[in-house]
């Protein structure tokens, strides 16, 4: 199904433009409608069913005339304007690609559900990074993960659910949408949340796709189970991506155990130091015995590997039930993105 999109604007040779860019590259998701003069553009908007309306805020809209299923916004000169006459704005002076992420959020507010959206349901591998060992660098060596598979033209995302993770420390991209947007479309429930992701997804220069950091860090606290599967489902289903790399807090509780269903590979992370490696021992041991009790298969879906390993202080651990996979030493003097760029060559990534 396409989303039917109206442009109302004055500037002829700028709706010529942008109307043959969609056309071009949004051949399969566009269906386009432009119009010049205002009043044959509202009388077309019901009887062509549009989806989304951008308007050139020089018209005055009639919000009461508006379809009810019609995703609305003015089309302004401005970047970073959010709002203009208490309606959304789309600043017209950006990259194609950025306009089309904003129509696809205006489309999933409107919309309330799947159908008739056609969605690829291609495989999709969700691996999981945790650590009951803090400071080990676990972000880090997720965020290697996703890199390495990306620069081996793998289409991955990498996906913080961590309670105060951050993506924007290894990953840059442009648009406006952030983590926040995806749990309230999430807690509100009437949004297409396919469209809603999509919409909201960055691209990394490596070609990782990411979520922005969350606006305020108490908003992924406030994500519960059922939402937190609904999102994973959603994203491993959309058929865009070949690898989901999940960073999570570590937690033997409810949560893990319906999570770690959807996830086929899970990495536990250490830095090999005494600490570490104690903090390693009991999860493993506390995980077993969750094995047996409640018939889950978990060890055999999870590998150990570390991060940060000293020749003199670091000890990798033997005769447990998870296969080690190797790691990393530490990188002085060097940035996380840095040492994200040194981590993603290794080989261990290209075991799991």
């Amino acid at each position: 199904m396409k989303i039917k999109l109206a442009i109302l604007e004055r500037d002829i040779a700028y709706l010529n433009r942008i109307t043959a860019v969609f056309s071009t590259r949004y051949a399969d998701k566009l269906e386009i409608y432009s119009f010049t003069e205002y009043e044959g553009a509202m009388q077309a908007l019901d009887g062509s069913r549009i989806d989304v309306f951008l308007a050139d805020d020089f018209f005055e809209v009639e919000l009461d005339r508006l379809p009810g299923r019609c995703g609305f916004a003015y089309l302004i000169d401005n970047s970073g304007v959010e709002m203009v006459k208490d309606c959304a704005a789309v600043c017209r002076f950006q990259k194609a690609d950025l306009i089309y992420k904003q129509i696809l959020n205006i489309y999933s507010e409107q919309a309330e559900s799947m159908a008739g959206f056609e969605m690829n349901h291609g495989d999709c591998s969700c691996i999981a990074f945790l650590s009951p060992a803090g400071g080990v660098g676990c972000s880090t060596m997720a965020a290697a993960c996703t890199r390495h598979f990306a620069l081996r033209g793998k289409r991955v995302l990498y996906l913080n659910l961590e309670r105060f993770g951050t993506s924007d420390l290894f990953f840059q991209g442009e648009g406006q949408f952030s983590m926040s947007d995806i749990i309230y479309a999430l807690k509100g429930k009437r949004s297409n949340l396919a469209m809603k992701l999509e919409s909201c997804v960055k691209q990394d220069a490596c070609g990782v796709k990411f979520f922005s950091d969350v606006n305020i860090a108490l908003d992924i606290q406030e994500l519960e189970l059922d939402e937190i599967l609904r999102l994973l489902r959603t994203v491993c289903q959309s058929g865009l991506y070949e690898y989901i790399i999940l960073d999570m807090d570590f937690s033997i509780d409810q949560k893990f155990f319906e999570i770690q269903k959807i996830i086929e590979k899970m990495v536990l992370v250490s830095s090999g130091s005494v600490m570490a490696n104690q903090k390693v021992m009991k999860a493993l041991h506390a995980l077993a015995e969750a094995e047996r009790s409640m018939e889950l298969p978990i060890l055999n879906r999870m590998v150990l590997c570390y991060n940060r390993f000293g020749s003199k202080t670091g000890r990798m651990l033997e005769q447990i039930p998870v296969r080690n996979i190797g790691g990393a030493p530490v990188y002085a003097q060097a940035t996380e993105r840095q040492i994200v760029e040194q981590l993603s060559e290794l080989g261990i990534y290209d075991v799991l």
